[in-house]
């Protein structure tokens, strides 16, 4: 069995710009962001939302999930990014360095 290491370990970001002009359309963007919520991914800006997923087959699960519900109209875009990469981001709060987002604590039983 492969062992859990950085390189294995995926984050995967979902980037989103629907559109918010009518009372049915904010309807469709309340609803996407509430049910990519529903699947774990966490806001990380406005309009990205990213999950820390233990594998590729993980990842690829979560993936298909966010497919099944694109909304009818708008640009929504999926990356994965392995932990190491995601551990080597730099973040600012204006000028001021901020802390990554905390992984999750997740159990693996063998």
């Amino acid at each position: 069995m492969m062992r859990l290491n950085e390189y294995r370990i995926l984050w995967i970001l979902v980037f989103f710009d629907l559109p918010t002009e009518t009372k049915k359309d904010r309807k469709i963007y309340a609803k996407f962001r509430k049910d990519i919520m529903r699947d774990g991914f966490s806001m990380f800006q406005f309009s990205i939302y990213l999950r820390h997923c233990s594998s590729r087959e993980n990842a690829d699960v979560h993936m298909k999930r966010v497919k099944k519900i694109l909304p009818p109209r708008g640009h929504v875009g999926m990356m994965t990014i392995t932990d190491k990469q995601f551990g080597m981001m730099e973040l600012y709060y204006g000028k001021e360095e901020t802390q990554l987002p905390s992984t999750p604590q997740q159990l693996e039983l063998f």
